[in-house]
């Protein structure tokens, strides 16, 4: 399976989207390619592709719908390369917007100031003639790329945006032109000519497509700000001295120096030295990170004041920065079933909007009041020139990418956009408790020991014991486990390769620790074990779970020996996040594997009211499914490797960033920073973001469905009056920038 970018630079509008996107069906049917998935993003012009294909095939099937594509080798290369080709784009619309509307306006106002619009005399002839031909001239130099796209889609057998502008500006033109060359042969009434309308039209769409160029980059900021923490050189660290190198000469294992201010290069771990690195950039935390020997650095992060010497873990294409600008793109393509049905409308809608102008301007022809013809071209050229599908096809991607990017500058990573679709739905949200609720971070508070102390060994009781439960905890994944290990190392023990180790996901470990026997874990393994001894340590086991400790139970050779109590401190937001959700107005439930005692009285901090305790992560996945069967849109938050099947049953799974690597791969939202105050604004912005798409297609919709009637005058029995060319193309120009500045106003909008 390879992956990868190809850049379209004249991918305008939805119909190029639903003709790239044909091109890989068709070639995934001709092809035998059926494992090959094509994602278009038309706000940053690029198609994602995975899939076992060449890059060479997969521009061969770009060209075949017309459009030319380069494959983006180095992203933040091409990022600074389209944002230069923007900015010249953007300099040559406003050039040609000028000429158009520098000589339409003139001509429109000697028309309005009762100057003669006809051709009736020869020095009429002449004097339109002359127009006629600086018109034909801006119709080439200002119209230019309307022509060349028109001619691409039509040499493969399509239409698009470009054809219905050129189809309606040459209409004018060429009946003006006629009109100039034989008066004769129309109505005296029917001598009028359109030259105004055919550049100002293309003046205003030119003007149309700058503002947008400008309203589009800003929708762009978030991939451009992560593109551009990629650091382009790195100092390494040799025998023969320190040496600057580029980023790409850099291998995995090569040692790194990071200087006070500097930018990490690449992911790595430190090997000497000791600093604050802000992490801002990609959590959204904005409290500095202490690091120093063995901490992990990611790539794109700022140092401090210290100087740090890290070895490098991951290549270019392998740091976390590349993987969170890799799904920060892929979101960005993503499609939402809210818009696929504009997706298929696009399709067929230039082929239906040309029908429709035919069709509109023969029955003016035929059976309207005079100048028949003068009317049915205006109809035709103002249907053409009003339905162009732009806003339709601007109004999902570009709210997508500006709520995926303000997510990403949040902290928090969307996999994809069905996922925020569904998201603005949640009305129960499930949270773990250790990693979710707590820091993650638990450590032993309380070692009580039973009766048969004497048997665990000679020495130091708790010692012994520590040393004996860590040597085996060190091979669980469990939080607690680390709990148990660092108490270990807290005291310096020595910790022994256990000879034999069994694993019981949600309720502990069984294994032989320096030829003893050792059960460690809940109540549910002793039980099952069949340990005795249980109702020694009752009394004190009740009183720590009561205070929002964790009971540990340590048996050996089938009597409980040891109860040790740990804690997890709660996160400091946890109340704040909690109280938020409620607030607007979800369901909050605390899905925990710890014990009832222990579970309710974390909740009872946080102002949880509904706990379900006790449960392995089967039934964590079970619960899960029960709730959506009540009729429950669920989200599900947390952090380990048990809680990955309930993760990927919910609506919605919800990892935390500094979890398990299991857990955020089966989620469909990443929490970067793991503070949980970020899970109601991410609420917040999947509804903020369905209101703005739903507003966007609202707008587009109304457009087109009153726009082309009108275009086609169904108010003229009324008004007396058809719309003019240039009102079409004015309003077109105006209904693409209304929707990218609708999206635009996700990236301010207040949460919560």
């Amino acid at each position: 399976m390879t992956s990868m970018i190809l850049y379209v630079p004249k991918m305008n509008c939805a119909s190029c989207v639903a003709k790239i996107e044909g091109a890989f069906a068709k070639l995934a049917r001709e092809e035998s390619a059926e494992h090959v998935e094509a994602r278009v993003n038309l706000g940053e012009k690029q198609v994602l592709i995975n899939g076992d294909i060449t890059s060479e095939l997969a521009i061969a099937a770009i060209a075949s719908a017309g459009y030319d594509s380069e494959l983006v080798l180095d992203a933040k290369l091409a990022s600074e390369d389209k944002l230069k080709e923007e900015n010249i784009e953007y300099r040559t619309r406003i050039i040609q917007s000028a000429l158009g509307l520098g000589l339409g306006i003139p001509m429109m106002l000697w028309g309005l100031l009762g100057g003669e619009m006809m051709v009736n005399s020869p020095g009429q002839q002449f004097m339109w003639g002359g127009m006629g031909l600086i018109t034909l001239v801006l119709l080439i130099t200002t119209g230019g790329h309307f022509y060349q796209g028109m001619w691409r889609a039509l040499k493969a057998g399509t239409a698009n945006m470009d054809t219905l502008i050129v189809l309606g500006t040459t209409s004018a033109w060429l009946y003006s032109m006629i009109v100039v060359l034989m008066p004769e042969g129309f109505p005296a009434e029917a001598r009028h000519v359109y030259f105004e309308a055919s550049v100002m039209i293309l003046g205003l769409i030119n003007l149309g497509h700058a503002l947008e160029l400008r309203a589009k980059g800003k929708t762009g900021e978030a991939v451009q700000r992560l593109i551009g923490l990629q650091s382009t050189t790195a100092i390494r660290v040799t025998d023969s001295g320190d040496e600057e190198v580029e980023i790409a000469w850099v291998n995995v294992g090569d040692r790194l120096r990071l200087k006070p201010g500097g930018r990490v290069a690449l992911d790595g771990e430190v090997l000497s030295g000791h600093s604050q690195l802000n992490e801002s950039m990609l959590t959204g935390e904005p409290v500095p990170v202490n690091k120093s020997a063995g901490d992990p650095l990611s790539a794109g992060t700022v140092n401090g004041n210290g100087s740090l010497i890290f070895k490098v873990t991951a290549g270019l294409k392998d740091t976390r920065l590349a993987k969170i600008i890799e799904l920060v793109q892929q979101a960005q393509t993503s499609k939402l079933p809210i818009g696929r049905l504009t997706d298929k409308i696009s399709a067929y809608f230039v082929p239906v909007v040309v029908l429709i102008a035919l069709a509109a301007s023969s029955v003016w022809f035929m059976a309207g009041p005079a100048p028949q013809l003068s009317h049915a071209l205006i109809v035709l050229t103002s249907v053409l020139i009003i339905a162009c599908p732009c806003a339709l096809g601007l109004a999902t991607p570009m709210s997508i990418m500006v709520s995926v990017g303000r997510a990403a500058k949040m902290g928090v990573l969307i996999k994809n956009g069905e996922a925020m679709q569904t998201a603005s739905k949640v009305s129960c949200v499930v949270l773990d408790k250790t990693g979710t609720i707590t820091l993650g971070r638990p450590s032993v508070t309380d070692i009580l020991l039973g009766s048969g102390r004497d048997s665990i060994d000679s020495g130091d009781a708790i010692d012994v014991l520590i040393k004996s439960v860590a040597s085996l905890e060190q091979h669980s994944e469990h939080p607690l486990a680390d709990a148990m290990v660092s108490e270990a190392k807290s005291r310096k023990l020595d910790l022994f390769e256990p000879e034999a180790f069994t694993n019981y996901q949600g309720k502990g470990i069984v294994g032989v620790v320096d030829g003893q026997n050792l059960v460690v874990g809940n109540m549910e393994l002793m039980k099952m074990q069949s340990v005795s001894n249980m109702d020694a340590l009752e009394d004190e086991v009740i009183s720590l779970a009561e205070m929002g400790k964790t009971p540990v139970f340590v048996a050996l050779y089938g009597v409980l020996k040891a109860v040790i109590a740990i804690t997890d401190p709660l996160k400091p937001d946890a109340l704040e996040a909690i109280t938020a959700l409620k607030r607007s107005g979800k369901r909050v439930i605390l899905l925990s594997g710890d014990n009832h005692k222990t579970a309710n009285a974390v909740a009872r901090e946080v102002g949880i009211e509904e706990v379900i305790a006790g449960v392995l992560p089967e039934q964590k996945q079970q619960h899960i499914i029960d709730l959506k069967s009540s009729g429950e849109i669920v989200a599900m938050v947390g952090d380990g490797i048990n809680d990955a099947p309930a993760l990927v049953s919910a609506d919605v799974g919800i990892a935390m960033g500094d979890g398990t690597q299991v857990a955020i791969e089966s989620a469909d939202l990443t929490f970067l920073s793991g503070r949980l105050s970020v899970l109601a604004d991410t609420f917040s912005l999947a509804s903020a973001s369905m209101r703005n798409i739903k507003q966007n297609l609202f707008g587009a919709f109304i457009y087109n469905s009153l726009g082309i009637p009108i275009a086609a005058g169904v108010l003229f029995p009324f008004t007396g009056m058809l719309l003019s060319p240039v009102i079409a193309g004015g309003a077109m120009a105006l209904s693409s920038l209304t929707v990218v500045t609708n999206a635009n106003r996700l990236r301010h909008q207040k949460l919560n």
